[in-house]
């Protein structure tokens, strides 16, 4: 590539990156369209855009806010995620499984001598490795295949197990039939995020995005709450399991109430999170390692997979929590604390702002965000029943002109499905990879607060340099996408295609000036794609 020009759109995008987006002119409804598309979607694709036009904005809206409470991706990518080995096991199954490996390889190490000590005494002395044999082979080839240690253990099945569910959650962004939903599950996983690398919770990820996430991404706020809750990872994360009466942990409430509801400053009291503390006494985890069974001397008692609550260890004292007393009555006490925060102001107004933010502006107008309050109660805490009102607001569509800047995610995420529309891919390592380099893998932000949603953390000279040697993976053509992780695999051939159906139904005719120029100078089809993709137009949505 010439590099003047490799220069000038690097420059390009290092000022469209820090640069506040000016008053865009209003835009014809057609490019609203497809902006909504853009806004909504992890990245238009022709497909979606025709199937938008086809059914109309307003019923391709509706049915994003209220998708089908189950889904099958297209059959190529649901076959891919029906391969992956660990799918079919329990969360139970899966740490059951692990702590036995660990187990075992931990009484191999145990029983083996000392280093130096094994041949000398338990027989004859062992054939040197690397002595040659008459026929001057190396008598390595005779030797056993040491035993994996259980460090080595640890890290490939806790690897392994969490290489899976990154391929699920990417497989689901790209191809999902519902767009909405699956941004909405990025999004609430992050409002409670869990940290990966912590303890065991890489095998608790997929019972965390599936079965408290996103069933309940677009349905009501409480639910969500209460399902995240009864969830082993964050159960584990933010160490509610340790929480008992008598040894009393706040790290969990704490957070429940700075982060998950209220937010800080709402008006709480440190004397209300050591009472929900107290309420969250004995919620906890399952140890996978003893029989199931249910306790039929202690009906108060709950097991639902590996999530518990133990009457033995809960407080049973009364509380005052918010200016509600509640009676000491076992799990029931959790639900009223969850009742009462779900209907606080500042909950409503903590969780719209937080949306406004992800769909609108980095600082989203007051008036909205009160307006998002009013619906939330009015509404119970129906999330679709907010949205619903945001992406009808005078402000969401006046935002639609004011392009948002991606974070990587999105980034990386949207370049893939402009690239190649629905055409599958057979890899989804490059794509996790980009994340770690971009700095925004799934579950990999360490503290409770989960990324930022403002842009400005992600516009710094690195990301701008990060971002476009990716686009010259992609827009080349040689970023792995097509080529199975096996050794044996033969690649397949699949040159991106971005001036496509998407770009010549309506793209082009928004791309600015600089972008234009740019492009015009592009001395082969590939340089054309990473400009595209490296251009400040590319990287608002």
């Amino acid at each position: 590539m010439r590099r003047p020009l490799l220069q000038q759109s690097l420059a390009a995008l290092a000022l469209a990156l820090v640069a506040q987006p000016a008053l865009a002119e209003d835009k014809p409804s057609s490019d609203l369209d497809l902006a909504m598309v853009n806004r909504l979607t992890w990245g238009a694709t022709s497909a979606e855009v025709q199937r938008m036009r086809a059914m109309g904005a307003e019923a391709w809206l509706q049915a994003e806010l209220h998708p089908p409470a189950s889904e099958r991706l297209p059959p190529a990518a649901q076959a891919m995620v029906d391969a992956l080995p660990m799918r079919d096991q329990s969360t139970v199954a899966l740490v059951r499984e692990f702590r036995e490996q660990l187990t075992a390889a931990k009484a191999t190490q145990a029983a083996m001598p000392p280093p130096g000590q094994g041949a000398a005494s338990n027989g004859p002395a062992a054939p040197n490795p690397m002595q040659a044999g008459p026929s001057g082979t190396a008598a390595t080839q005779s030797m056993p295949p040491a035993p994996p240690t259980p460090q080595e253990v640890r890290r490939d099945y806790l690897g392994e197990a969490f290489k899976q569910d990154q391929t699920r959650l990417i497989l689901r962004a790209l191809y999902s039939p519902n767009q909405l939903r699956e941004q909405l599950t990025a999004f609430w996983l992050n409002h409670f995020n869990v940290h990966a690398e912590k303890a065991e919770i890489r095998l608790l990820v997929r019972d965390y995005e599936d079965q408290a996430i996103r069933p309940h991404a677009l349905g009501r706020f409480r639910d969500l709450l209460e399902a995240t809750l009864r969830s082993p990872a964050m159960l584990q994360y933010l160490d509610n399991a340790q929480n008992a009466k008598g040894r009393i942990n706040e790290n969990y409430a704490r957070e429940i109430m700075e982060l998950h509801t209220m937010g800080v400053g709402s008006g709480y009291t440190q004397k209300d999170v050591q009472e929900l503390a107290r309420i969250l006494t004995g919620v906890g985890i399952v140890n996978p390692d003893r029989p199931e069974r249910p306790n039929p001397t202690n009906p108060a008692a709950i097991r639902d997979g590996m999530f518990a609550f133990y009457p033995g260890r809960h407080d049973m004292g009364d509380k005052v929590f918010l200016g509600h007393v509640i009676k000491g009555s076992g799990y029931d006490e959790v639900r009223q604390a969850l009742d009462i925060l779900c209907a606080q102001p500042a909950t409503a107004r903590h969780v719209s702002r937080q949306l406004a933010q992800y769909f609108v502006a980095d600082s989203p107008p007051p008036a909205l965000i009160e307006r998002m309050a009013a619906r939330w109660a009015q509404s119970g805490g129906e999330i679709a029943a907010v949205l619903d009102l945001l992406f009808h607001s005078p402000e969401f569509r006046a935002s639609l002109s004011h392009p948002l800047l991606k974070d990587p995610q999105h980034f990386v995420l949207s370049a893939v499905r402009m690239a190649y529309d629905d055409r599958m891919i057979a890899n989804t390592q490059p794509i996790a990879n980009w994340l770690n380099r971009l700095g925004q893998p799934f579950y990999g932000h360490l503290t409770p607060d989960g990324y930022p949603l403002e842009r400005t953390a992600w516009n710094g000279p690195g990301q701008i340099e990060q971002r476009f040697e990716i686009a010259q993976a992609i827009g080349n053509g040689s970023a792995g996408l097509f080529k199975g992780e096996a050794p044996s695999s033969t690649p397949r051939q699949a040159f991106p295609v971005l001036q496509g159906a998407l770009y010549y139904g309506g793209l082009d005719k928004q791309l600015s000036p600089g972008t234009r120029t740019a492009l015009d100078q592009a001395a082969s089809p590939q340089e054309w794609n990473v400009l595209f993709l490296a251009s400040p137009d590319f990287m608002g949505r």
